[in-house]
């Protein structure tokens, strides 16, 4: 009874561990930082976080110089090209006539940093040269641009930089809105005072008109919430702009004389006076 037991157990065991394995696989690798995890800064990890979005998207664009050169370039943010491999690609040239690939940055050799509303991510150890650039190891430089309301797009590159000695590398653009600036959304003092202030009046209206109609019982404009004092209020306004912005004293005979109806009909008799014969 025991053998058959411990042989069970050891099958689950390796199942576990091969479940294990595959899953670790087909988990997508990310961006490595260049030096110890220990070294990279909070601002690279954060960039890093911030281009997340784009890690599931792909990117290609097809260059041809004559008949010599035809490639297309498959880049991905912080993700290979093809995982199958597992070659760290991040960005890879393919050749069109040959089929080839080359690849131009590796993941697992990242540098990035920014600026107000710019990313530069840099993939580094791409495959050597050969004969230019003494050799050295192809990097692909990618500016991704500030476009608000775009997640990705106008990946294309720039130019090719490798008639130098060192440091040659390739340069592409795109643009994301993954690279703007956070907008700010504090409000001022007067937008929370005018927020404020309107709030108190929608209370006021709604609270004092559900008061008129259901425990006062008032019907019509009567349901509107101290109606006589705003009905007056014109008058009010009126009487205190006269009190305080009037120039002459209370008590000062007016400037015009009244007409009344009898002054009207006395000056019509003297009027007809003259109509008389002598």
């Amino acid at each position: 009874m025991s053998s058959p037991c411990c042989t069970s157990a050891v099958l689950l065991v390796f199942m576990a561990l091969s479940l294990g394995a595959v899953a670790d696989q087909s988990k997508e690798r990310g961006c490595d930082v260049i030096g110890d995890e220990s070294s990279e800064s909070q601002m690279e990890r954060a960039l890093l976080k911030k281009l997340e979005p784009l890690s599931q998207m792909r990117f290609n664009v097809t260059v041809e110089k004559g008949k010599a050169e035809n490639y297309i370039y498959h880049f991905r943010v912080c993700r290979e090209v093809n995982s199958t491999l597992h070659d760290f690609g991040g960005l890879v040239q393919m050749d069109k006539q040959s089929g080839r690939s080359t690849v131009i940055g590796r993941i697992n050799e990242t540098q990035v940093f920014n600026g107000s509303d710019w990313i530069m991510l840099i993939y580094k150890g791409g495959d050597s040269y050969g004969s230019h650039c003494s050799g050295e190891k192809r990097r692909a430089v990618i500016m991704i641009s500030c476009k608000r309301g775009v997640t990705a797009n106008s990946f294309s590159i720039i130019s090719e930089e490798r008639e130098k000695e060192q440091e040659c590398f390739y340069l592409f653009e795109m643009d994301s809105s993954v690279a703007c600036p956070a907008v700010d959304s504090h409000l001022s003092v007067g937008s929370i005072l005018l927020i404020t202030f309107a709030s108190l009046i929608a209370v006021y209206i709604i609270g004092g008109f559900l008061y008129q109609r259901l425990i006062v019982g008032a019907k019509g404009m009567e349901q509107f919430p101290h109606f006589a004092f705003w009905q007056d209020l014109g008058n009010l306004v009126a009487d205190g702009c006269d009190f305080v912005c009037r120039s002459k004293p209370r008590n000062a005979p007016a400037a015009y004389r009244g007409v009344g109806d009898d002054q009207l009909g006395e000056e019509s008799e003297e009027r007809d006076d003259h109509l008389l014969p002598m």
